[in-house]
């Protein structure tokens, strides 16, 4: 059985319209870049000071996720129970339902589908607690879209979660019907669910709208439609400037283009920008640098990569074989 949860896998960024998960201004700011090493460190030390300090819970729980680091996600379970048992909140059952998915991912067939049922239950409760936090929808979504049936996975119960937030919040039932168009291959219903979204000031449906047109784009790279991805990722670097979505996208396009000096530009940029911690910018660096020829500078940047502890496993196995290419 497989488990998979929104990358972002899920986005870690803000809950309903104009809340956030994290109250301090500066944490959720971090949460949102991907800046999770400073948070964990302000956290830890709030909790010397306050140890049942759940926002602290949540964050540390939060950046261990985007970290994926096995000890911390463990370690961060006492402290978030505690806070979903004694002090019932949303965003703490939104985060352990965020630490057992993150856990069902690496664990063993005989503890996934406790994992699994954990992660559903958590988000399940959220989403009771706390109708309109949309991080914990879109969870529950993408655990039905996602799990098997016997795990509890149901397209149905997907498409009820987004007609019931369609009278208080349809701007994000629009993208919680993008990602059931996008589940179903259905391309131009996602497409046209994305472009009816008006963000206005919401700070979530911005941020989730960048990542479903993202997810697009490579859904549309990966069958060869590169003229269509282009498009995309060109307006995700118009529309978004200072975000890495668009600039990381593009470079990767051009690269299957054959346009390695564009796309080493495109990365490189998107290597400066907000969320480039969460992307294997590094690694398509290095693609784009060995087809351009410059066999130092893509050394550098895979040797870069593979120091990096929060990347997929599956990125990091191809740039060592480009490593030991170079050799």
């Amino acid at each position: 059985m497989t488990l998979r949860l929104l990358p972002l896998a899920l986005a870690l960024v803000a809950g309903a319209a104009q809340a956030e998960l994290l109250k301090d201004p500066q944490w959720q700011a971090w949460l949102d870049a991907g800046k999770t090493a400073d948070l964990a460190r302000a956290a830890q030390a709030r909790t010397k000071v306050q140890p049942e300090d759940d926002q602290a819970a949540v964050a540390l729980a939060l950046a261990a996720v985007d970290e994926n680091d096995a000890g911390r996600l463990e370690a961060s379970l006492p402290a978030l129970q505690a806070c979903a048992d004694k002090r019932p909140q949303a965003i703490c059952s939104y985060a352990l339902g965020r630490v057992y998915g993150q856990q069902a991912m690496t664990a063993s067939v005989f503890k996934m589908p406790g994992l699994a049922s954990k992660t559903k239950e958590q988000f399940v409760k959220a989403v009771e607690l706390d109708p309109g936090l949309y991080e914990a929808r879109v969870g529950l979504t993408q655990f039905y879209l996602m799990a098997p049936g016997f795990a509890g996975g149901s397209v149905p119960k997907a498409r009820e979660l987004a007609a019931e937030v369609q009278p208080r919040q349809p701007e994000q039932a629009k993208l919680l019907r993008a990602l059931l168009a996008m589940n179903e291959k259905d391309w131009s219903s996602a497409e046209r669910e994305l472009n009816s979204v008006k963000a206005g000031d919401d700070r979530t449906v911005t941020r989730e709208l960048r990542g479903n047109w993202s997810r697009l784009g490579f859904e549309f790279m990966e069958q060869k439609n590169l003229p269509k991805a282009r498009g995309i990722f060109e307006a995700l670097q118009r529309d978004y400037p200072g975000h890495a979505a668009g600039p990381y996208g593009l470079g990767r396009v051009l690269v299957e283009l054959g346009q390695p000096d564009e796309a080493v530009k495109a990365l490189e940029r998107a290597r400066t920008l907000e969320g480039a911690e969460r992307m294997p910018i590094d690694h398509r660096l290095g693609q784009a640098l060995i087809a351009k020829g410059d066999k130092a500078a893509a050394k550098a940047a895979l040797e870069r990569f593979v120091q990096n502890k929060r990347a997929n496993p599956r990125n990091i196995e191809d740039a060592k074989k480009l490593l030991a290419g170079l050799a």
